[in-house]
């Protein structure tokens, strides 16, 4: 059963200021926050373009046993997939498993996205 990934939008100092109020116990992270956060909506439309989602799908229906597997699958040079799978790693949109030898398996860990976005700044 595939799940949905649940991610924000804030900036660096956002977080960092969210990380701190975290810290001195000011503020409780709800259990229904975003796990993810992107530090712009430019970079999560990158990250999530069109080709990048058919990637996620090739991954998902034809579980490719390796880079090299994925990269025959998709037309996509190696190092540019490599480069582009780590990225969505560390979004935890897929996890890089170790295949036989030296090969690396991706996975896709969710089936959807939902991007909370407040459109109008909240005043406390």
């Amino acid at each position: 059963a595939m799940t949905t990934l649940k991610v924000g939008i804030a900036d660096y100092d956002e977080m960092k200021a969210r990380t701190m109020r975290i810290a001195r116990g000011e503020e409780k992270p709800a259990a229904d926050d975003p796990k993810v956060w992107f530090t712009s909506t430019e970079s999560f439309a990158q990250i999530l373009s069109s080709g990048n989602r058919e990637l996620l799908r090739v991954i998902h229906e034809q579980a490719p046993g390796s880079l090299e597997e994925l990269s025959q699958l998709t037309g996509r040079a190696k190092p540019n997939l490599s480069r582009t799978l780590k990225k969505m790693a560390t979004y935890g949109l897929v996890r890089m498993e170790k295949g036989e030898g030296r090969k690396v398996v991706p996975k896709v860990l969710h089936d959807r996205v939902a991007l909370e976005l407040p459109l109008l700044e909240q005043r406390s």
